[in-house]
């Protein structure tokens, strides 16, 4: 039989079985914003921060129940809220399965067997921007793969990707790509996977799903969907063509899932498209989405940091560089901006095969509001951070100029140095550094 605890039991338990190094805070929530115990407020910009907020028309028994469980068990800390920005998987990625073998444990005689296609991002990949054709030069590569599989006695099963890369990087990719991707698959005998769990349901704002955006011949086989599905309680799907679902049972492989249309789950995801629908969540997505991009170029042209902005939508990527010509990723600099964005109570997140991209995926319900404080914060933020840089680089500069000085003056007295002492030109340097 199942018990209740009180909230002070609840902590007493935790006490006793988890160690002091990971104390319990309180966290409420709302719409865009998670608050804290002390009434400071979080702006929530990444989609990884599954604080299960309670819409007020979402179902009621589960909204009981997640409103229990969720806040004593997901983030009752800030250091294990903080990690679930880090997490990436496996589909930020593109990937060519090969044969029919599944990505299992590394225990069992299953293999993932790929061919290294690579990423379609014409900002910093194989195939740029100023490239003639970049989706029919992609797509070639799967197509090399492709053959390459069959020379070796091996048949295709299926290409499987996101509509639009979200960990890769916040990636789009060119025009016509997944079309002719997808004309190589199955004239290969594979089917088509589009993975739309975090960029589905309306986030790119023009359309609901985001592989509509490559073009009304373009329909995917199978389509994987999941996390805005239920809005924070835990619900997938996969939607496939009648061909396809029946040859899988003719195959005679049983599935089973235990909580498998559920109707408490089914609840919720009616709830949840329900208000997607009543509150147009799809168009203040396209509207919010075009005014924040438009901030961000403005702030592009004021930090040469920005090297590159792209998205659509609420799905948005800020390539942070090193420089523009060769496109260096500032990976450290990325993570001293979400480190500094934080203090000032905005969580991002950092992604991208170099992890120098900031990834802006907030809730649908994000206001102009919102975004107009987020854009003003990471202005400051840059701010700062290239006022230090070149007071630090400064100071570098006039340090290695005085060795040199000081090296090539033959009048130099070395133990004047050794002594502590300084000479008038380094003197009058300090006196410069320090006003």
């Amino acid at each position: 039989m199942c018990e209740l605890y009180s909230k002070q039991d609840t902590l007493a338990l935790r006490g006793k079985y988890i160690g002091p190094e990971a104390p319990a805070s309180g966290c409420a929530g709302g719409g865009d914003r998670g608050q804290e115990a002390d009434d400071r407020r979080l702006e929530e910009l990444a989609t990884r921060v599954y604080r299960h907020t309670m819409h007020g028309r979402r179902h009621a028994h589960p909204a009981r129940e997640l409103e229990m469980c969720e806040p004593r068990s997901s983030f009752g800390n800030e250091n294990e809220l903080i990690l679930t920005f880090f997490y990436a998987k496996l589909s930020g990625f593109l990937r060519i399965l090969i044969s029919v073998k599944f990505y299992l444990l590394s225990s069992t005689p299953f293999l993932l067997i790929h061919g290294g296609a690579p990423t379609p991002d014409t900002y910093r990949g194989k195939y740029r921007e100023d490239h003639s054709d970049p989706a029919s030069a992609y797509a070639e590569e799967v197509r090399k793969i492709i053959e390459e599989a069959h020379n070796n006695g091996r048949k295709i099963a299926a290409f499987i990707a996101e509509s639009m890369q979200s960990c890769g990087g916040q990636i789009i990719p060119p025009a016509g790509y997944f079309q002719k991707v997808a004309e190589y698959v199955h004239r290969a005998g594979g089917v088509f996977i589009a993975d739309e769990v975090q960029v589905g349901f309306g986030r790119v704002g023009k359309h609901f799903w985001s592989f509509q955006m490559h073009g009304e011949d373009f329909v995917p086989d199978i389509v994987t969907m999941g996390k805005p599905m239920g809005n924070g309680h835990p619900m997938a799907c996969v939607v496939t063509t009648k061909e396809i679902a029946e040859a899988f049972n003719n195959a005679g492989v049983e599935y089973f899932n235990t909580y498998g249309g559920n109707p408490v789950s089914c609840a919720v995801g009616l709830a949840v498209l329900d208000i997607i629908e009543k509150e147009d969540l799809q168009g203040n997505a396209m509207k919010v989405g075009n005014y924040l991009i438009e901030l961000l170029n403005k702030l592009k042209a004021k930090h040469t940091l920005i090297g590159n902005i792209r998205g659509i939508g609420l799905f948005i990527g800020i390539d942070l560089v090193k420089d523009h010509e060769e496109r260096t990723p500032a990976t450290a600099e990325a993570q001293h901006v979400i480190y500094k964005m934080k203090e000032k109570r905005v969580l991002l997140s950092v992604d991208g095969p170099h992890r120098n991209v900031l990834k802006i995926k907030p809730p649908m319900c994000f206001t102009e509001e919102n975004a107009k404080f987020m854009v003003d914060q990471l202005d400051g933020t840059l701010t700062v951070y290239i006022t230090v840089f070149e007071r630090n680089k400064m100071h570098k500069d006039a340090h290695v100029e005085l060795l040199s000085d000081s090296i090539n003056d033959p009048t130099e007295n070395p133990s004047r140095k050794r002594n502590g002492m300084c000479t008038n030109q380094h003197s009058l340097l300090s006196k410069r550094l320090k006003t």
